[in-house]
């Protein structure tokens, strides 16, 4: 019987390339069989190698680009080849908002159903580099030689690095510092093989509006070596330095913190804007990364909520309560829930900070929690959610359509699990009206969207 599969491994082919997938490879296909590029294009023409053959589909690599997309540009960065922190920097900026509208548009439709709502044009960026507020860098141990820098792309392998220019230069800076101390201090890194060492990952935040900056040290051993050390010669050559904390993480584990944390030097806590409101950020919060695109995003979330004053708003991801608080100032009452009791305090402390009194949070899943309000006689006008990448869960789904509020305003970092979710309110009652993308991790195949449904009458 004839093998069905038109190309075999190590075979050399020339393709021409139709698509770009959500992880940024290139599409080809050869008499209706798929392989997966990386670094193609769409219209781009390519001598390449095939790597490995499945079933439906197969992977290659680039040999020869024998016809080039007037959208390819040469990567910036030296490291780009190798490092997985960027997939697309060999996109234009106009390419790359094009891709990402086409990614939010493709789900829409495949997966939602949706053929006639209109996406907008991506808002991107003037300078879409150095925008990263936070840099988490792990020391490792690899082949007998401490390295530091970001993991290969599709491996757990290090490339060994010195600055990444997507990344605010201070805190990039800053790190390396940092990696400078641990390497002539002979501090051991990490061996995740083993699970000895010392030193894990260095951690730097800052505070793009106030300068103020943060530094983590990620543990494996309760003390920190040579502390005294790292404390004077980074706050010397870095006074925008105003917190140093050391994480301890004991754990055999890819999850970079744990549970230990402690203040080694300054206050626990930076401090960054949000448009008019301030937030503490603990090395344990979550902050949006890019903060000129989260001004942009929230302030598309508070135009899709119509606010006026008289509105009760739900926020059902609230986090540290950076939707809410923003929302605040323009509702009559916003109630915000979220899992994570640690983030509820933040968003508690956040709102005192601030003045803000007309905002109330909640610990526990907005699927337990919203019910609970709704018994009190909590009645919404509008609904923000904003869940991790697997989406909203059904159940919160079904308690949004009971609540039948006037607006819900969905923020998504996955055009697929948006789709879904679209899909299933627009079931309960809900037309979708308007799809904003915005690009707040640009070189990078990520995408926000903002989407507003209306209740049908």
């Amino acid at each position: 019987m004839a093998n069905p599969i038109p190309v075999a491994k190590n075979d050399q082919i020339d393709v021409t390339f139709s698509d770009l997938t959500q992880d940024g490879s290139a599409v080809a296909k050869v008499n209706g069989y798929t392989l997966f590029v990386p670094g193609g294009l769409p219209g781009e023409k390519a001598k390449i190698h095939v790597l490995k053959t499945k079933k439906s589909y197969g992977y290659g690599r680039i040999l020869e680009l024998t016809q080039v997309s007037g959208s390819r540009v040469d990567p910036p960065c030296p490291f780009y080849d190798t490092c997985g922190g960027c997939h697309i920097q060999h996109i234009s900026s106009a390419g790359q908002l094009a891709y990402k509208r086409e990614m939010v548009k493709n789900a829409l439709e495949r997966i939602g159903g949706f053929t006639d709502i209109a996406v907008n044009e991506t808002l991107g960026m003037d300078e879409p580099w150095r925008y990263r507020n936070k840099i988490q860098v792990p020391f490792a141990l690899q082949n007998g030689h401490p390295v530091f820098g970001f993991y290969k792309k599709r491996s757990h392998q290090i490339v060994d690095m010195d600055h990444c220019i997507i990344t605010d230069p201070i805190i990039d800076k800053v790190v390396q510092k940092a990696r400078q101390i641990a390497e002539e201090k002979g501090i051991a890194p990490y061996d995740e093989v083993r699970n000895r060492g010392v030193l894990r990952h260095i951690m730097a935040r800052i505070g793009s509006r106030t300068g103020e900056v943060m530094v983590v040290f990620v543990t494996r051993t309760r003390d920190l070596p040579f502390r005294k050390v790292f404390i004077r010669e980074l706050t010397q050559a870095f006074p925008q330095i105003k917190s140093i904390v050391q994480n301890v993480n004991r754990k055999k584990t890819n999850a970079i913190l744990g549970d230990e944390t402690k203040t080694l030097w300054g206050r626990d806590v930076i401090y960054d804007k949000i448009g008019e409101v301030t937030f503490s950020i603990s090395a344990r919060s979550f902050f949006q990364i890019n903060p000129v695109q989260t001004e942009l995003l929230y302030g598309k979330a508070l135009e899709y909520a119509g606010l006026t004053g008289k509105e009760t708003v739900i926020d059902a991801y609230c986090g540290i309560g950076t939707i809410s608080l923003f929302l605040a100032k323009q509702a009559k009452k916003v109630y915000g829930v979220e899992i994570v009791p640690e983030a509820i305090e933040d968003a508690r402390q956040n709102a005192a900070l601030n003045k803000i009194t007309n905002a109330q949070f909640e610990a526990g899943k907005a699927e337990d929690v919203i019910p609970k309000w709704r018994q009190q006689g909590i009645q919404p006008d509008v609904i923000i959610v904003d869940p991790p990448r697997k989406g909203c869960d059904a159940s919160l789904i079904d308690t949004m359509i009971d609540m039948r509020p006037e607006r819900i305003v969905y923020v998504s970092c996955n055009p697929a699990t948006l789709a879904r979710d679209l899909k299933l309110l627009t079931g309960g009652g809900y037309g979708v009206k308007k799809v904003q993308p915005v690009d707040m991790f640009p070189q990078t195949t990520h995408i926000e969207t903002v989407a507003l449904q209306q209740r049908n009458l």
